[in-house]
């Protein structure tokens, strides 16, 4: 088992572009759920046993050189394919008086919450992964047709580059939890 305690540097970065040319590559595959955490043991693709124990400060991105043999020319490296984010731009609600804002960010909580979305607020934009079909979330955008507020989507990988580690988790740790079924109760008077 190999112990990685910090990335030895990145596949884009242009030091190890170099050096991979020469070296078999071996891919250790997470899931999006899987890379934001500071602790995992899991095998690689080519049969390396990994196990990940970074400071709780930083988080793996899609590139990292975990491992580097260089008796068997190899190199181990992060596989992550993070999902896409809808982006929920708020910066235009600055000018908006404090009721009008709370009575916005109200319905917008109302809409995410509703939804059961996990979302990460980071000054003035609110980030949620994708966590059902892209033209789903969407459609419940456009449903409630939130008065000021704009929404798009964005590759997960930069999105997870803007934020800091627990941010990351936040955000993606969560996101392909198994969907929730909503159980309706019926209570008499």
């Amino acid at each position: 088992m190999i112990l990685v305690e910090n990335a030895l540097g990145n596949l884009n970065d242009p030091v190890w572009q170099e050096k991979s040319k020469d070296l078999q590559v071996d891919y250790l595959a997470l899931e999006q759920w899987e890379a934001p955490k500071s602790r995992l043991r899991k095998m690689s693709e080519g049969g390396v046993e990994i196990a990940i124990s970074l400071p709780r400060s930083q988080h793996l991105h899609n590139g990292d050189i975990l491992h580097h043999d260089e008796a068997k020319n190899l190199i181990v490296v992060a596989r992550i394919a993070l999902k896409e984010v809808m982006v929920i731009e708020l910066e235009s609600l600055e000018s908006r008086t404090p009721q009008e804002i709370l009575n916005i960010c109200f319905q917008l909580g109302h809409a995410l919450g509703n939804q059961h979305w996990p979302a990460v607020i980071k000054g003035s934009t609110v980030y949620v992964p994708l966590s059902v079909d892209q033209k789903v979330m969407a459609s419940v955008m456009k449903t409630h047709a939130i008065e000021g507020v704009k929404s798009h989507f964005a590759p997960g990988e930069e999105i997870a580059a803007k934020l800091d580690a627990s941010e990351v988790r936040m955000l993606f740790a969560g996101a392909d939890a198994t969907p929730h079924h909503h159980h309706h109760h019926v209570h008499e008077h």
